[in-house]
């Protein structure tokens, strides 16, 4: 990269500069989630406008534009071209990704990735970018009180309005096949909902046999032991301990109540984590923080040092979902794991005094059809997503209107999952992410959990006896291979390309249903033939 490391330093420079003041537009989000009073809501709309069209402008300056393409015209095209087949992405003769680790340099990585975020920035107008971010912000304020007044009628016209700007934004950008992967490429770069349809009809259809076989089970979990008094406190209290231990830095994070809990950086010492508590309900707080933690903990390893890049940053939100799935589930509802803390647990809560551990975790385990999917277990979590993918892939291609929601998701609820939907909190309304424009996001979760599989699978081979290190309280471990195996990388390779890199296979579903079925099959009995 001769004659390029100046121009290749003031791009730096511009770009860490941008991602200072988007990460302004992250605390006005936190602040808005966490204590902003109601009444502010118009103002703060104000705010988060001018910071989305400002932050804009400095994305899409033409200089950086200039910079790029002086870059890729030197020494980093020739590269890209040399190691990727012209694109970008790791290529063998056939177009698969290549089954060589044939790192791209640190420069390469981060002009590659800011040229795609150029591209799709300069396609959307300040305008719609201000306008945007106004609706989100009153959008989530009308969604809040309709959710606490059990009527989507309040957030009917937010949801049409944001979906008819989901629609311009796509149109903006261009897509192939349909508007919807426009928008599902800025979560899950290069997938399409075509890709995506099938991956789920397989888990619906292979997760079947295995939820009719544990409906039938004789032997049922006792989850009224999760259904007592859990103070408030305690709650808190326990789970910022068990975040502390798997790796979350609370010198370095914080921990916050809200109606739909998230995790959110603000910059590399400034991670923010939130949940919500039910003092009549264990596991909601309880594997709530220990998910958030699991996003929080990646973001915390991300090489700090190239802050403000692309390899500093998380390469998907399937690849960031399968950190927090992983300690969430994998770890976290593992007998080896309450082995360590569940007698500290029956220390901080009289309500599981006389509790046996057995029966603890079956009940942590249970498999039985819910309306909220925050709280699905694992064998149905996937079908919730299947649901909100269908519906707001039909929002988006115009065969389903605002107005219709309810309806639509109340009948495809049952299909699904069996259970007629008893009102709009419990069911259309549950989610914060179309307040807030993020349609294309939800299939983001199913990714996750197919990854968090694959990459077990591949801790447990190359560290060993992970349940024992579970058992005896011994974390880092598991949390350093993470790192070392996935935060570290930060986007250098894409997500199928990294998935691969890692556990030397593509992904699949395979891992995921060899969990599934070893461990229900396991807690319910169920026969193995």
């Amino acid at each position: 990269m001769i004659g390029m490391d100046e121009t290749y330093r003031r791009l730096c420079e511009r770009q860490k500069r941008t991602a200072v003041l988007s990460s302004v537009g992250a605390v006005l989000h936190w602040d808005q989630e966490t204590n902003m009073p109601k009444a502010a809501a118009a103002h703060r709309a104000e705010q988060s406008a001018l910071l989305a069209g400002l932050t804009h402008d400095w994305a899409t300056d033409p200089e950086v534009g200039r910079l790029l393409s002086e870059l890729e015209d030197g020494g980093i095209a020739q590269e890209l071209r040399e190691k990727t087949g012209g694109d970008g992405a790791h290529r063998s003769a056939s177009g698969a990704p290549a089954p060589r680790e044939d790192e791209l340099s640190d420069a390469a990585v981060n002009v590659r990735e800011w040229r795609r975020g150029y591209d799709r920035a300069t396609k959307v107008p300040r305008e719609l970018v201000e306008e945007i971010a106004r609706t989100q912000t009153l959008a989530h304020e009308a969604w809040v009180t309709a959710r606490a007044q059990k009527d989507f009628a309040q957030f009917r016209p937010w949801l049409e309005k944001i979906v008819d700007l989901e629609r311009r934004v796509a149109d903006c950008i261009g897509y192939a096949e349909e508007a919807y992967d426009a928008l599902l490429d800025a979560y899950e770069p290069g997938m399409t909902a075509r890709q995506v349809a099938p991956v789920l009809g397989r888990l619906r259809e292979q997760l079947a046999p295995l939820v009719r076989a544990i409906a039938g089970a004789p032997r049922r979990p006792d989850v009224s032991i999760l259904h007592r008094e859990y103070p408030v406190a305690a709650q808190e209290a326990f789970a910022r301990e068990v975040a502390a231990a798997i790796g979350f830095d609370f010198a370095r994070g914080r921990l916050d109540v809200v109606a739909h809990p998230f995790c959110t950086e603000l910059g590399p010492c400034d991670v923010r984590i939130t949940t919500r508590y039910d003092e009549r309900f264990f596991s909601g707080a309880f594997f709530g923080v220990i998910h958030e933690a699991g996003h929080g903990i990646y973001e915390q390893n991300l090489p700090a040092a190239h802050w403000g890049t692309p390899l500093a940053a998380s390469v998907s939100l399937g690849i960031h979902e399968s950190q927090s799935r992983l300690w969430e589930n994998f770890v976290g509802r593992s007998r080896a794991f309450w082995e360590y803390w569940f007698p500290r647990a029956q220390q901080r809560f009289t309500a599981l005094a006389g509790v046996r551990l057995d029966d603890f975790v079956f009940a942590i385990n249970a498999v039985q059809p819910s309306f909220i999917r925050v709280e699905a277990d694992e064998a149905t979590y996937n079908l919730h997503i299947l649901l909100r993918f269908e519906l707001e892939r039909a929002l988006i291609r115009g065969e389903l209107k605002a107005a219709d929601l309810p309806a639509a998701w109340n009948e495809n609820f049952e299909k699904l999952l069996g259970l007629k939907v008893p009102d709009d909190a419990m069911g259309c309304l549950q989610d914060v992410h179309w307040s807030g424009g993020l349609i294309g996001y939800f299939p983001t979760y199913a990714l996750g959990n197919l990854n968090a599989a694959q990459l077990m699978e591949a801790a447990r081979a190359e560290l060993g006896d992970v349940d024992a290190m579970l058992r005896a309280g011994e974390f880092a471990p598991l949390r350093e291979w993470l790192t070392r195996r996935i935060h570290c990388h930060g986007m250098r390779y894409r997500s199928a390309r990294l998935i691969e890199v890692v556990t030397g296979r593509p992904l699949d579903e395979g891992a995921l249903l060899r969990h599934l079925n070893g461990k229900f099959g396991e807690l319910y009995g169920l026969s193995r033939d």
